[in-house]
């Protein structure tokens, strides 16, 4: 955050001054969370579906906050907010405040017109803007990037995939006057979400990863993805940088929508930045040769997952991009560290049996990932059974009974020892289980259970040592609890990874 005070930001936010004269200076960040509130800082009030912010100005005033972003008038030194118009309060800062007035709406525009002015006011000093969009990959590639931005200048990116209409514009707003990169996700359930954040946060490169069927219930169809992930090139200034991933024909397609520079990255011999002779480890850990027109050199990834390529490729072309090297890159590569949880989250237990906790979010390509890193994980250790425990795959709209029927099917094609379809009969995850007693002569290899509680039962009862289990399922299945119960049971050894 710049030093801004508070009658400034007023005018920045089209807001009025109550309780205070304007002339205190925010110093520290803005926060939603008195918790987090430091002195100097401006807090947030936002509604909640427990909670509101509204009732705790006081509380961050007294833990050190300067003054408070709200919609109504408190009793704290405030920035009031004026309500948004009829038709402009958006569904989804309604639905992630909970409020029903459009309060949380109201805050959250002003936060983002904070944020804009923070963004454009460094972007004229230096501050370079690196947007990622995709259907998946996006927070691994965000942490990438970062990690390998980070030498060359203070950098900013937002933790774990905070990356909605709160998440944004907060992240931004860490950024501070000797901050020279700001890494930032952009997510959308709907055509003009990714512009929206776009222009909160003006990019100068932007990252395309992929697209996938994530959210095809909301928009249709994967070309109705693709439209609206491509706003984030759209966005690009003339003399930015656009990364796509020319292995995925829509994505590569998006180079028409731009103005600005197109580096392509990926397999394809047309890409600018791309990887050659890949090789996967026994811990599906990839290596390959990083070519580009710089030059070439060896890189070892310590994540585990040949989808993690791309990423790599699409963080390396940033950092190109920016001033490193093709040395310095392959060498930062190497050493990358996983810093999102509950994502390709790979730990060995005292007794051998390895959990692959990737249980943060699913989608039939993310999905169809893992399954395929905890294949090469097992088929290349003689004697190692593979787990595959698998939850819904939410928001897939008409293609749900398809997509979850063909995950179950690729289960029995990659010869996965044991699925366990976490669920219950009449599920939508239900279609997985019958899909893969289809696609092969299974029989107990495949099995439903209900919820959680059973599946760990299930496999606290017939886990032997050295084997593997792939935990994976949308946030709405909290699947993460069986990865949780399989670890608190036995003393174990993380080792690195990364997201699928």
């Amino acid at each position: 955050m710049i030093v801004l005070s508070l009658a400034e930001i007023a005018a920045v936010v089209g807001g009025r001054l109550h309780r205070t004269d304007g002339s205190p200076l925010v110093t520290a960040t803005v926060e939603f969370d008195t918790r987090e509130v430091t002195p100097g800082g401006l807090f947030l009030a936002l509604p909640g579906e427990r909670v509101d912010g509204h009732d705790f100005a006081a509380r961050a005033i007294e833990a050190g906050a300067v003054g408070v972003l709200a919609a109504r008038e408190v009793d704290a030194p405030s920035i009031i907010v004026p309500p948004l118009a009829d038709g402009q309060a958006h569904e989804r800062s309604v639905a992630l405040t909970g409020d029903a007035d459009g309060a949380g709406a109201a805050v959250l525009a002003a936060l983002g017109k904070l944020a804009r002015h923070v963004v454009t006011t460094l972007s004229a000093d230096g501050l370079t803007v690196i947007g990622v969009t995709g259907s998946s990959g996006k927070t691994s590639t965000k942490d990438l990037i970062a990690q390998l931005l980070e030498p060359l200048g203070p950098t900013v990116a937002p933790p774990g995939s905070f990356n909605n209409e709160l998440g944004h514009p907060w992240t931004a707003l860490r950024a501070d006057a000797d901050t020279r990169h700001l890494v930032l996700e952009l997510s959308a359930r709907g055509p003009g979400h990714i512009a929206e954040l776009a222009a909160i946060a003006p990019p100068r490169i932007g990252v395309v990863l992929n697209v996938g069927s994530a959210h095809v219930g909301e928009f249709g169809s994967r070309e109705g993805i693709a439209k609206t992930k491509g706003e984030l090139v759209e966005a690009l200034p003339e003399d930015g940088v656009a990364v796509l991933n020319l292995d995925d024909a829509l994505v590569a397609a998006m180079a028409s929508r731009t103005r600005a520079r197109v580096v392509g990255v990926g397999e394809n011999p047309a890409a600018q930045v791309r990887a050659a002779d890949v090789t996967l480890d026994e811990q599906a850990r990839p290596s390959f040769r990083l070519i580009t027109p710089a030059g070439e050199a060896p890189v070892t990834l310590p994540l585990h997952g040949e989808h993690q390529v791309g990423n790599a490729l699409s963080a390396a072309a940033v950092a190109l991009e920016l001033g490193s090297t093709v040395e310095e890159v392959a060498a930062r590569l190497s050493a990358v560290q996983r810093r999102s949880e509950r994502r390709m989250e790979v730990t060995t237990r005292a007794d051998g049996v390895t959990v692959l906790n990737d249980s943060y979010n699913a989608n039939p390509e993310s999905v169809r990932a893992a399954l395929k890193t905890l294949a090469s994980m097992t088929t290349q250790s003689t004697g190692r059974r593979s787990w595959a425990v698998l939850g819904v795959m939410g928001e897939l709209g008409d293609d749900s009974v398809a997509a979850h029927d063909g995950i179950g099917r690729l289960a029995v094609r990659l010869n996965i020892s044991r699925l366990v379809v976490v669920g219950g009969e009449g599920s939508d995850v239900e279609p997985m289980h019958l899909g893969a007693a289809h696609e092969g002569s299974w029989g107990e290899e495949s099995i439903l259970v209900p919820d959680t509680e059973a599946a760990i039962a299930l496999l606290n009862d017939q886990l032997q040592p050295e084997d593997v289990v792939l935990v994976k399922a949308s946030k709405v299945a909290r699947l993460w609890r069986v990865a949780d119960a399989l670890l608190a049971t036995s003393a174990h050894e993380p080792s690195n990874g990364g997201d699928a």
